[in-house]
């Protein structure tokens, strides 16, 4: 026992567990991180990070045979070859699914730290009192002013893009210089500015190195090349990942002792202390079982993972999952709603093209649904807006002829935008994760079970954003407007939320105010589980300010 006790444990090396092991590892504290993949490190295992289009066998694109294996992984907009090795292929932990779910898996060291969009825009007071304007779900244990502290801490850390905008709606952050909006871009800023007063186009905030600071080189990274093949792994570290930033950090304290590979069954609980001392890990290799023990457990496997481990962590005192005295364990997963797009045709930029790449956007945020639910749904939306112009390209040669094709003439479609809804989707306790012990993963888990849904909320709130932007789109002089509804399963989104959401009431939610269990005070679960609502912000900035406030009041308890 004494060879595997450490004073915390934390689970999960991804975007928020990383934060914690930084936290704690920085005030000396000996942390054990655990991850269920394999270990990435920072450049050593990056394979495809800096090859080129034609040294893949489909110049990027994934065989139709692969995607047939992996019906799921495939939907994502980033799985394509070059970074498939950082995604979790369909049959790797199975699942069961009531209603169609998504699941975006990233097993390894470092996450979807390594495969995220980087988008990081705050959440403002506004977000975290929507519940209760809107009369839904319960009301949010901490406000805007409880995290604003920490959202700038790690923005400086992480180093975010962005532009002072002055919005009580998205507040602003600790900003490095923006990137270029396209010319359409611009032009669609200036249309909503003229007509409208309660809505802006800004820059989308985005978690990239344009003027690398002293703690970045620090860090070992810098500027962002503009690649946008991120999710390969980046050499530079122009992005926050995990394996570039936070882990290696934590390393060079000397603190902290990562495990990767060790799949964490439960987290032991001890009836006679009514404390959480260890947990119960099996080696993904070997499948042999190992006990760890801690003063404190961090709990940051993700949403949906960290809730199935509370839910098998049974004792005599839970039988039905640890912390679960009220039987909520599990409900209230939230997700975000991405069905609903608008496209259009941008007439009369046609002297203008864009040169080069960019990792971002330009965004809208919310508007709708401020101090109550005027707009005919409950909730907000933001508004994701993409624009380009791409080249025609008619290949008819090859060799020496077709390079000179290529090169001699540069022929452009017209400037095309489209515009993704980001809706907040409501708590619901039907939406819900359960575990079906009648089947069991190769680690002898029980399977995870998805119950998620839509409701009528989703759909009103998509013909809300169909009818504002068609309006808007007019005025911009957009043409040949379409509606598309993706009509993906939730999950796609990626934005895993709640089952066991934070509350002021514990017989109303699993956590309080800073994370913990409301009966197990040494049990912190810092990362999207937490949740008590989803709002329409791209939730990882969240997370880490979360996890490092969570950190932060178990080293103030220990007097740190």
């Amino acid at each position: 026992m004494s060879d595997n006790r450490y004073e915390a444990i934390v689970i999960g090396a991804g975007m928020s567990g990383s934060w914690v092991a930084k936290e704690l590892c920085d005030k000396g504290i000996k942390t054990l991180m655990l991850d269920r993949g394999p270990e990435v490190k920072h450049l050593r295992d990056y394979p495809t990070a800096s090859k080129f289009p034609w040294e893949f066998e489909f110049r990027g694109a994934m065989s139709a045979e692969h995607t047939k294996a992996n019906p799921i992984a495939s939907k994502c907009y980033a799985y394509r070859d070059g970074a498939t090795h950082f995604f979790a292929q369909d049959d790797v932990h199975p699942y069961l699914q009531t209603k169609p779910f998504d699941w975006i898996k990233g097993y390894q060291v470092g996450g979807k730290s390594l495969i995220w969009a980087r988008q990081t825009q705050r959440w403002s007071k506004y977000d975290f009192s929507t519940p209760d304007t809107n009369r839904f779900g319960i009301s949010w244990p901490i406000s805007y002013k409880d995290i604003a502290p920490w959202y700038s801490y790690v923005e400086k850390f992480v180093g975010i893009s962005g532009e002072k905008d002055g919005l009580d709606v998205l507040p602003d952050g600790e900003f490095q210089p923006p990137m270029e909006m396209s010319v359409v871009g611009k032009h669609l800023q200036r249309v909503v500015k003229e007509n409208y007063n309660d809505r802006h186009v800004i820059y989308a905030r985005c978690a990239h190195l344009t003027d690398p600071q002293e703690i970045h080189r620090e860090q070992g990274r810098g500027q962002c090349q503009n690649r946008t093949i991120c999710e390969r792994g980046c050499p530079f570290g122009g992005y926050f990942s995990a394996n570039s930033s936070t882990i290696p950090w934590a390393h060079r304290t000397g603190n902290l002792t990562l495990k990767a590979n060790s799949v964490v069954h439960s987290i032991l609980y001890d009836d006679a202390t009514g404390k959480a001392i260890g947990v119960n890990v099996i080696d993904a290799i070997t499948k042999i079982q190992t006990k760890y023990f801690s003063n404190v457990v961090f709990l940051n496997a993700g949403a949906i993972n960290s809730t199935a481990i509370l839910l098998n962590s049974k004792s005599k005192r839970y039988p039905n999952g640890l912390g679960n005295d009220n039987g909520l364990l599990g409900k209230y997963f939230g997700f975000h709603n991405y069905r609903a797009l608008l496209s259009a045709t941008c007439p009369g930029f046609e002297d203008k093209v864009k040169e080069g790449r960019s990792p971002t956007n330009e965004y809208m945020p919310r508007y709708v649904n401020l101090n109550k639910d005027k707009d005919g749904f409950k909730g907000a939306y933001g508004v994701a807006i993409y624009t380009a112009r791409y080249r025609k390209q008619e290949i008819k040669a090859i060799g020496t002829e077709l390079v000179n094709d290529l090169l001699k003439d540069k022929n452009y479609e017209p400037w095309s935008v489209v515009s993704m809804m980001m809706g907040e989707t409501l708590p619901k306790e039907s939406n819900s994760i359960s575990l079906d012990s009648s089947r069991v993963d190769q680690y002898g888990i029980p399977l995870i079970k998805f119950n998620v849904g839509y409701d009528d909320n989703d759909e009103k709130m998509m013909e809300h954003f169909y009818q504002e932007w068609e309006q808007i789109y007019e005025k911009a002089g957009f043409t040949n407007v379409e509606r598309i509804d993706t009509g993906q399963a939730p999950g796609l989104d990626i934005h895993e939320m709640g089952g066991a959401r934070m509350g002021k009431d514990p017989k109303t939610s699993i956590l309080n105010a800073y994370n913990q269990v409301h009966t197990v005070d040494n049990l912190y679960v810092s990362d999207g589980a937490c949740m008590t609502s989803t709002s329409y912000q791209n939730p990882s900035l969240t997370y880490m300010a979360l996890a490092a406030r969570a950190a932060d009041h178990y080293m103030k308890r220990k007097g740190l």
